[in-house]
């Protein structure tokens, strides 16, 4: 189930409903989407509004926003067409500001400085729960309220609330537990998506011996390296281990840390799987790592690239299409069934404003999340957002599948931590991570750090 790192009273069932659900979305993906494009009846994919608005905002002219988020590149763009849509309903005028990592400290100096934006997204739900001890954020009004409760499932709006509160709205979610792949190279080697880890080794195995490395990992990155992880670990140790880490009840030098470290090495430590060996790995961004796998068709430079469903929105600047050239399964069992792994982005006021309000009263309408939709790469936990808005087979079966699990999955673990520990460049779980992919063999020393900083972080 979705729950915050400091909640320790929730139902504590297991993921298995999630797991059968997201799993014959998978096999939904690989034999449904041949065309790989929309139907017929689907919405033209530049469209930007729903035909009929189905909230009411109120008038805002002459307002001036801001809207602070670590959105980039195409990401960015599909969203500020979501804030084009606001302003030409509202006529408010709204600015996006590109925030960093990690944001709590982004909108600690802002706050510091005097010029807080109006609202951010914030991609950890310890971002989250520092801000509201901060005292930084707004709880949400009663419209956005009310869009909420229409709109989401309980654990969704639990995740968006501190002490029982409502603070927040999920506007966008990740399936983070998705491997993405080039069917031209998969062709040519001869392999078909593997169920298991020990079949994803040997998946590896063959391609490399084609002559294309298997996996582009964005070592570079290490957020990804913390998703890899969670991933191994979930499915390998269980949700119930899960939950004990991600809220260092157990240490990170437990037995079942090292297993994961160890499986996880067992690809890793594969210099001819990662293109470009360890080097070339942390030297490649997140979007890198997607292009390169399509681009070049059978010959590009690996043959997979693991992330969530947002991978989309970077294949769409290749040629490549979804469905055809570009296919996906799910993350490979390691243990008993594979995991299930969920993230996403919390829209909060920083300003007493109605303009503020009225954006988180829009994002948590179904009318802000088709729009991006229909650009790709993004999925909404909004459970009254249309199918038909996303623009082909492969993320309309995920996003049917994340709906259909409700609340029953696990969320992304470093996005549960303090950020110093899970969200920060260069420290933490990031940092160690990416001397784990340099060095491998060292699943001890690699414990012990972050054994070490966890307990900083964690105060514990």
């Amino acid at each position: 189930m979705l729950r915050q790192g400091t909640s320790r009273t929730k139902n504590r069932r297991s993921s298995s409903r999630a797991w059968a659900v997201l799993a014959a979305a998978g096999t939904l993906v690989l034999s449904g989407c041949g065309g790989g494009g929309g139907s017929k009846a689907d919405p033209p994919p530049g469209a930007t509004a729903s035909a009929a608005p189905r909230v009411q905002l109120p008038r805002l002219d002459g307002e001036k926003l801001q809207v602070a988020a670590v959105w980039t590149g195409p990401e960015q763009a599909n969203f500020e067409k979501v804030l084009k849509e606001f302003e030409k309903r509202t006529g408010a005028t709204v600015a996006f500001v590109p925030a960093q990592d990690p944001i709590v400290t982004f909108l600690g100096t802002k706050i510091a400085g005097g010029q807080p934006p109006d609202v951010a997204l914030l991609p950890q739900v310890g971002a989250l729960t520092a801000a509201v001890k901060n005292k930084w954020v707004q709880p949400l009004g009663p419209e956005a309220k009310a869009q909420l409760d229409a709109n989401y499932s309980d654990g969704w709006k639990e995740l968006g609330s501190v002490a029982g509160t409502p603070y927040g709205v999920y506007y966008k979610a990740a399936n983070k537990s998705l491997i993405w792949y080039n069917a031209k190279a998969f062709e040519a080697a001869g392999v078909k998506p593997p169920k298991t880890w020990k079949e994803l080794l040997s998946v590896a195995d063959t391609l490399s011996a084609s002559g294309i490395p298997a996996v582009s990992v964005a070592g570079a990155d290490g957020w990804t390296l913390t998703d890899w992880f969670e991933n191994v670990y979930l499915s390998q140790a269980g949700p119930q281990k899960y939950d004990q880490l991600a809220r260092h009840e157990i240490k990170w030098t437990d037995e079942s840390v090292r297993q994961a470290l160890t499986t996880l090495a067992e690809l890793f430590g594969r210099k001819d799987f990662l293109a470009g060996g360890p080097s070339g790995a942390l030297a490649t961004e997140f979007p890198k790592s997607v292009t390169q796998v399509f681009t070049g068709g059978d010959r590009s430079a690996a043959a997979m690239v693991f992330e969530g469903d947002f991978v989309g929105v970077n294949i769409a600047q290749t040629e490549a299409k979804i469905g055809e050239d570009a296919l996906v399964f799910p993350f490979p069992a390691v243990g008993a069934k594979p995991p299930v792994v969920s993230g996403g982005d919390v829209a909060v006021a920083l300003k007493p404003s109605k303009g503020a309000q009225a954006l988180l009263t829009f994002l948590a309408s179904p009318d802000a999340a088709e729009i991006q939709a229909r650009q790709g790469g993004f999925l909404s936990p909004n459970k009254a957002v249309s199918l038909a808005a996303y623009p082909n087979d492969i993320q309309r079966g995920i996003a049917k599948a994340l709906i259909a699990a409700g609340d029953d999955f696990r969320f992304d673990m470093s996005d549960q931590a303090p950020a110093a520990f899970g969200g920060t460049p260069g420290a933490g779980q990031w940092k160690a991570l990416q001397d784990f992919l340099a060095n491998p063999s060292d699943v001890a020393g690699i414990q012990n750090r972050l054994e070490a900083e966890a307990a900083e972080a964690y105060g514990n």
